[in-house]
């Protein structure tokens, strides 16, 4: 054996490989995204956060072009106060994207594709640092398969391609939590790291908020017999993480939000400021209707299981089963790692059999189910909205996608210790195994497109099943898209259109990007126009009955549907001659 050092390049090699694959994952997934963009339909959310992005790329134009009065306040307000809650971390990167790629460098055509990027980006690098959280922690192999379970689950996909913050705060969910588990190795840099990032965060969506109560209970059980004992001793040292978030995530949010510049805590006249209106929005948001097991759900309360039963019921069987694996092989190094668990056992000697050898002081496997369990933790309540599906708990996803990497992991090793010494390449058929794993979500995921939010899996039957059980089928009148191919080939020229749940500014998109005919008007009656389509929810069964009404007739002309399950119908007004 040599005992030569390793060269530089070797080493600089090394350091850089896991990047490499990360970055491999993440242009991959982004080109993907890109290139499927064309044949999604833009949600309702998107057609605001178009609006607010163009608003916002104004401001930062004119500060490019050195105008004197640009960081006034009438200037912030007339440009910030467009769509102001949420923050504009992701508005102002939809807006910049806009600006360069599409107005004044023409790298991209489509105006959409452009706003879309910054979001496509994001769920690239989420499952860049997927990775890496995987393969420092374990090894390659489980950080590999996380990141492809990751990419691979329908709901995931579909909200990756949009204008919208969803993918945006899980991929920042992941970062954070992976700064801060770097920042338990000791050193100023990834405590630094995780302030900040920490920071960009909150800046994103305000999912953010609940980073803090996991990191200070991931410290507390992890360090539970140190924080005992220096406390008797009259200290209590705080790791330089937490310091960082608490001082520089504040700095970042404000800093990067001009909205908040004016008035942050409270007016001149002593009114609350803008960060209560931002936060009360929020801690008060208006009910919006889903359908849930043939119910309309409208006010609380709502049912405890939906966010339980809608993993079930999106997330690909394979993905769960593994990580139902990887959880129960880790669950007694979990409760290894449990220093605070100690401290228990002292005083309560009945559970001394629960403790075992401490093996990784920093709480890893802790750190990733509790990763896993805190995004969904406000659905443990009655009184938690239920509007937005599954994308309220993405920031749940990646470490639910680790937990699939180690149980893949685990059967992999199985696999190889049975073919040792019978074939001549024993990683070969574990690399086989995993692309066949890979293959049902895989297909699942190619087969939801573009009708993510119409997408269940095979334990309810698929669509079919989840309507005869009463699931949601869609919202945020996004499949208007798919219609447009029928709209452009029937409908006469100059026609009407009660567009429902579509926005105008999704509409007008549509036309923008050279996807559907100009001459095509919406309306916002019934009786408008010469057609009306219907979103098909429980809730809107309604608008049908005012077509039947306003028409005269309740036939359709065309029906879209996704494995046979009727998503948008439209309705033509009889033309008298």
């Amino acid at each position: 054996m040599s005992n030569e050092t390793p060269s530089r390049g070797a080493r600089l090699y090394a350091a850089l490989r896991p990047h490499l694959i990360g970055l491999t994952l993440c242009v991959v997934y982004v080109l993907i995204l890109m290139r499927t963009a064309r044949y999604l339909g833009f949600a309702r959310d998107e057609g605001f956060y178009f609006h607010a992005a163009r608003t916002y790329a104004g401001w930062f134009d004119a500060v490019l072009q050195h105008r004197p009065d640009v960081f006034t306040r009438p200037a912030v307000d007339a440009a910030w106060n467009v769509n102001h809650e949420h923050p504009s971390l992701m508005k102002s990167l939809f807006g910049l994207s806009w600006l360069f790629l599409h107005e004044k460098w023409h790298l991209i055509r489509q105006e959409s594709l452009a706003f879309r990027l910054p979001g496509m980006v994001m769920g690239g690098i989420g499952l860049w640092f997927t990775y890496l959280f995987g393969l420092r922690a374990w090894n390659h192999r489980v950080g590999l398969f996380a990141a492809l379970a990751l990419a691979l689950m329908p709901r995931v996909f579909y909200h990756a391609h949009l204008d919208c913050f969803d993918v945006p705060v899980m991929t920042m969910w992941v970062a954070v939590l992976y700064c801060y588990w770097r920042a338990t190795e000791g050193g100023l840099r990834w405590a630094i790291a995780t302030g900040l990032m920490w920071g960009l965060a909150l800046e994103t969506k305000h999912n953010a908020w609940f980073v803090p109560f996991l990191v200070v209970a991931h410290f507390v059980v992890t360090r539970g017999r140190e924080i005992f004992a220096d406390a008797k001793g009259a200290k209590f040292p705080l790791p330089l993480s937490l310091v960082a978030m608490a001082v520089l995530g504040p700095l970042v949010f404000v800093a990067l939000w001009p909205w908040m510049w004016f008035d942050l805590l409270h007016t001149a006249d002593g009114r609350p400021g803008r960060l209560s209106e931002y936060v009360g929005f929020h801690l008060n948001h208006a009910y919006y209707n889903m359908e849930f097991l043939g119910y309309n759900w409208f006010r609380p309360p709502f049912p405890r299981t939906y966010s339980w039963g809608m993993i079930l019921l999106t997330v690909p069987g394979i993905t769960l089963l593994l990580a139902v694996i990887g959880l129960a092989l880790q669950l007694r190094r979990a409760l290894r790692e449990a220093t605070l668990l100690d401290v228990i056992v002292d005083r309560v000697p009945a559970l001394a059999r629960l403790r075992a050898p401490v093996g990784d002081q920093r709480g890893t496997v802790l750190l990733v189910g509790m990763g896993f369990l805190v995004p969904l933790a406000p659905w443990f309540s009655s009184k938690t909205p239920i509007f937005g599906g599954t994308k309220h708990w993405f920031p749940a996803y990646p470490f639910l996608a680790i937990m699939a990497g180690l149980g893949f992991a685990w059967v992999a090793s199985k696999l190889e210790e049975n073919v040792r010494g019978k074939v001549r390449f024993a990683w070969l058929p574990a690399t086989a195994l995993g692309a066949v794993l890979a293959l049902p979500a895989l297909s699942q995921t190619a087969h939801s497109h573009p009708f993510g939010l119409s997408n269940y899996t095979p334990i309810v039957g698929g669509a079919p099943g989840a309507a005869d059980v009463g699931l949601n089928r869609q919202f945020w009148g996004f499949t208007t898209g798919s219609l447009v191919p029928w709209f452009n080939e029937h409908a006469p020229q100059g026609a009407g259109v009660y567009i429902h749940d579509t926005t105008y500014e999704s509409w007008e998109m549509l036309q923008r990007d050279g996807y559907l005919r100009e001459d095509l008007r919406p309306v916002w009656q019934v009786g408008e126009g010469r057609y009306a389509i219907v979103h098909h929810e429980l809730h809107m069964n309604e608008v049908d009955y005012q077509i039947w009404q306003a028409y005269q007739s309740p036939a359709t002309v065309e029906v879209l549907t996704y494995d046979g399950v009727p998503i948008v119908s439209v309705y033509e007004r009889a033309v008298t001659r």
